[in-house]
């Protein structure tokens, strides 16, 4: 490769030069006419260089100057791999470059001037150079050296604005008919054009690198992505590879011509595809999900999508968690999430789990709004009397509620202790409000039962009240053991007396006469009821049906038992 920046001057210039020196001694002037003309000489005409030296992005050439020319990599297929020195290429001079080689090109050549060269163009398929003249019907007036023709659709222009800007410009084309009989030419731009996209397509291809971090414009939006441009070739931004948070819709965060900083995930040669990623240029938030999420903690989050089986959580940026359909509510079985959830909405939940490995996050809503449960047996314990409204009604029985997500089961046979129910609802219906006592609670299976008959006052909750321990009362005896006796003190009033070793018991006789029972009953409910203290004539033994007094021994208002004793 040649030293020298400044070409030997040939003798005619050297001449001009002394000429000009007589009227003005400045060399550079005469040295620029002589750059300027020697630039202008080249350009008219197509030279044959032979490659002599090779670089990164360029190609040197000797074209017989006392310069190189150099052209750049781009212009070859594979970008000039297979280009070695000591080839040769036609080249078009272009002029000088700011380093003072010569600029060439192989596709700019200069404009033909005759049919001979006109036909020599046509037969080689070489491109050459024209100025368009006009718009005319159908498309462009070409001054190719004779008047030629570029139909509309193969100047490379999209509309009439394009083609009109087109004019007065010098462009670069193939003739694609020729008829020198009739003067008829026609060349074609946009064959020169896509053959020059491919070019620097190839280049392009042949510079990326999965691994690269590029930068490229927005080309056009789909629905599963973005197509970027990235300088002569495009890639593929898929939706998932924009952000690290889902996004539906890549226009929400998008827009066509926005410049962007992309990293090349993925190259398929073959196919000649790019895959781009966005989000890969930014910290993967699972990775560090552990040092600030826990089990148990409470967080707030926004809905992104309902499903079948529960509602997504967005945490945070590519942060996303599941609470499922069971972990909703503890009040009532939630059948579909959209019953208490929509999307978009922002709630309070507590991590149930956490996997940054498999990138999973079980959230639980029911648990952000506390357990019901928890404090029951300290607010309802066995005995307690509550009132809630009947929720709904079974078979079985009738469920009330105590607080919210508390409910309670009176089951049929506790409801009345006056009649017999064949079903709840011909006493009860829902939303009645009512009392009931707590007769159990089951933590485990989160069961209450309940009981409403047991706060209807009865006869044996008066007589209980007004008796005391000591009292001396009628009974009748309607039932005879070795160790006691079964007492009756009034309707539906049943006590034991407990019997001694000593007591007399006379043997029943089969032909004595029955007593009329039910004129004891009333007997004796007439004489509580009276609280009558006269003493009824004790017999001298015991046998059943007999009345006579006894002594009250205990009186269990719990249980509601009573004991008694022969007075």
């Amino acid at each position: 490769m040649a030293n020298e920046n400044i070409p030997e001057i040939p003798p005619i210039v050297q001449n001009a030069s002394e000429s000009v020196e007589e009227s003005d001694p400045s060399f550079g002037s005469v040295l620029s006419q002589f750059e300027q003309s020697h630039a202008h000489q080249s350009e008219t005409a197509q030279k044959e260089g032979r490659v002599v030296a090779l670089s990164a992005d360029s190609i040197f050439l000797d074209i017989g100057f006392k310069v190189e020319g150099v052209l750049p990599r781009s212009e070859f297929d594979k970008n000039a791999e297979e280009v070695v020195p000591g080839d040769r290429f036609l080249v078009s001079v272009k002029g000088r470059n700011e380093e003072g080689y010569y600029a060439l090109s192989r596709l700019k050549i200069a404009q033909p001037k005759d049919w001979s060269s006109l036909e020599e163009a046509f037969a080689q398929k070489s491109a050459i150079t024209g100025t368009v003249t006009g718009v005319v019907k159908g498309g462009l007036s070409v001054d190719v050296g004779v008047r030629a023709f570029m139909p509309a659709s193969r100047s490379g222009t999209h509309d009439a604005t394009e083609m009109d800007k087109l004019v007065g410009q010098e462009i670069t084309c193939r003739i694609v008919k020729l008829d020198v009989a009739d003067e008829d030419v026609v060349v074609d731009r946009r064959i020169i054009l896509e053959e020059q996209a491919r070019l620097q397509e190839q280049k392009r291809y042949a510079e990326v690198n999965e691994g690269d971090i590029v930068g490229g414009q927005v080309r056009s939006l789909t629905s599963y992505g973005a197509f970027i441009d990235l300088g002569g070739v495009d890639g593929l931004l898929h939706v998932s590879d924009i952000a690290w948070s889902r996004v539906n819709n890549p226009e929400d965060v998008l827009s066509v011509g926005q410049q962007l900083q992309v990293k090349v995930l993925k190259i398929d040669r073959d196919t000649r595809r790019i895959s781009l990623g966005l989000k890969q240029l930014l910290p993967e938030p699972w990775d560090s999900a552990s040092d600030r999420y826990a089990a148990g903690q409470r967080v707030t989050g926004t809905v992104t999508r309902l499903t079948d089986f529960g509602a997504f959580i967005e945490l945070e940026p590519g942060i996303e968690g599941l609470i499922h359909v069971s972990e909703m509510s503890w009040v009532k079985k939630v059948r579909k999430p959209s019953d208490l959830l929509k999307q978009g909405d922002t709630v309070e939940v507590v991590i149930l789990s956490l996997s940054p490995g498999d990138r999973r996050l079980s959230l639980g809503l029911k648990q952000a709004l506390g357990d019901p449960w928890a404090d029951v047996p300290q607010r309802f314990p066995a005995g307690s009397t509550i009132e809630g409204p009947v929720t709904r009604l079974t078979k079985f029985g009738a469920f009330v509620q105590l607080i919210e997500g508390v409910e309670g089961l009176v089951h049929i046979s506790e409801i009345s202790a006056e009649k017999r129910i064949n079903h709840p609802q011909e006493v009860l219906k829902t939303g009645q409000l009512v009392k009931a006592q707590v007769l159990g609670i089951d933590m485990e299976k989160r069961q209450l039962k309940l009981s409403m008959k047991q706060l209807v006052p009865t006869d044996l909750d008066e007589y209980i009240g007004e008796h005391k321990v000591g009292d001396v009362v009628s009974g009748r005896l309607i039932e005879h053991l070795s160790s006691h006796a079964v007492v009756e003190l009034g309707e539906g009033i049943r006590a034991t007396c407990r019997m001694t070793a000593n007591a007399p018991v006379a043997a029943e006789s089969k032909s004595e006469a029955k007593p009329d029972l039910t004129a004891l009953t009333s007997m004796l409910n007439a004489r509580w009821k009276g609280n009558a203290k006269s003493p009824v004539p004790q017999p001298e033994s015991l046998h059943v049906g007999q009345i006579r007094n006894f002594r009250i021994a205990t009186l269990n208002t719990e249980t509601k038992e009573i004991t008694l004793e022969l007075a």
